[in-house]
């Protein structure tokens, strides 16, 4: 490195006859003038030149273990703070420029705290989804049937093109949807027997389609299509069969409003209170606190449900429905969690805005209707 680098431009003369021995000195440019090897050097030459400088102790010569930290050690000096050294007057360069003051950096703004959505279009989602549900619940209850099934066939969508996306599984959608719709619907008019045998039927569909394409990969298709299976529409088909009994659409809605209740309170407590995490390792955002947020508000709202809208119910039926819930939805709410982690992604889609997708919305309710529906057996019957 030549002094210039350092800020300094070279002086002629600086630099004096060094003890590297004749030549030397002069091959490197430390000696003004001929040096040892030119015949007119002579004794009055090596007077005149000006002795080299004493160096510093505490600045490192070049070469050595140092040489690799050059980049750093400009770093520190004035040409990192500005490109073009300041001049003076004369064109000279200043040999110690006076380090400019470091700016004072701003406080850090407070952060707020998220809810990591958009609230408002989550609420007007949400408004507008149970508003079609209650509809269709309490008008005709054949088209709640039907809207059930909806769901179904684009929970499977979802599920199978994100399998697809992420692992390369390509679990066969038509047997899954084709499959799924009639599962629902055999709930619904057979109860479980006919949703046990529309199940076993759609498992061998997609073991029989699977074998028109090549047999790589064939197993892991298989199985995560009867997982899929399993998963989205058979659980689906529990709400179906609550529907049959007498007061079906007050159960139903009894199973929707502790689900959403449970998820509320989870919600609203967790955001508020929350400090000790549950499962950090799966979804890093819930919270004990949120838990006993979800058990507090389920069980006060299945004491109201159970009191006011299942028929023979009472209010300490509610009370063990609404803990049955809330460690149902928040079991559903972790495993779909498990598997947005294992695929990488944080939504399942994005047809619903402020919510993700279907599946993110199913996460919940899937695994919390078959307990919801085998409660109600237990304690009012199936009528």
């Amino acid at each position: 490195m030549n002094n210039s680098s350092w800020g300094a431009p070279p002086q002629t003369g600086y630099w004096g006859p060094t003890h590297q021995g004749p030549g030397q000195g002069h091959a490197q440019g430390y000696v003004h003038g001929p040096g040892p090897a030119d015949p007119a050097y002579d004794a009055q030459d090596a007077q005149q030149t000006r002795p080299m400088p004493v160096v510093p102790g505490d600045v490192p010569a070049y070469g050595g273990d140092q040489d690799d930290d050059r980049g750093a050690a400009r770093l520190g000096g004035p040409l990192f703070r500005d490109e073009t050294p300041t001049a003076h007057p004369d064109g000279a360069v200043p040999q110690n420029p006076e380090p400019m003051p470091d700016a004072p950096q701003p406080a850090p703004a407070p952060q707020k705290k998220s809810a990591g959505r958009d609230l408002g279009a989550a609420i007007g989602v949400g408004v507008g989804l149970g508003v079609v549900i209650v509809a269709s619940l309490f008008i005709v209850k054949a088209v709640f049937v039907g809207v059930v099934a909806v769901a179904v066939v684009v929970g499977l969508w979802e599920l199978t093109s994100r399998l697809q996306e992420r692992k390369g599984i390509k679990a066969p959608l038509v047997p899954l949807a084709v499959g799924g719709a009639a599962m629902v619907v055999a709930g619904y008019v057979s109860g479980a027997e006919g949703a046990w045998v529309a199940m076993a039927l759609t498992a061998l569909a997609v073991l029989v389609w699977r074998m028109t394409e090549p047999p790589e990969g064939y197993l892991k298709d298989v199985t995560a299509g009867v997982f899929a299976a399993f998963y989205v529409p058979f659980l689906a088909t529990f709400v179906a069969m609550m529907l049959t009994a007498d007061d079906g659409p007050r159960r139903v809605l009894t199973f929707l409003l502790l689900t959403v209740v449970s998820d509320t309170g989870a919600y609203a407590v967790g955001w508020r209170f929350g400090r000790k995490k549950l499962a950090p390792r799966i979804s890093p955002g819930k919270t004990r606190e949120g838990l006993a947020g979800a058990v507090s508000f389920a069980m006060v709202a299945g004491a109201l449900c159970m009191q006011f809208l299942i028929d023979d119910g009472t209010w300490w039926q509610g009370l063990l429905l609404g803990l049955a819930v809330a460690a149902s939805a928040t079991l559903g709410d972790l495993g779909e969690s498990m598997i947005k982690r294992d695929l990488g992604i944080k939504d399942m889609g994005t047809l619903l805005p402020g919510h993700g997708g279907i599946m993110d919305r199913l996460d919940s309710l899937l695994p919390t209707a078959p307990v919801v529906w085998l409660l109600l057996v237990i304690f009012v019957g199936s009528a």
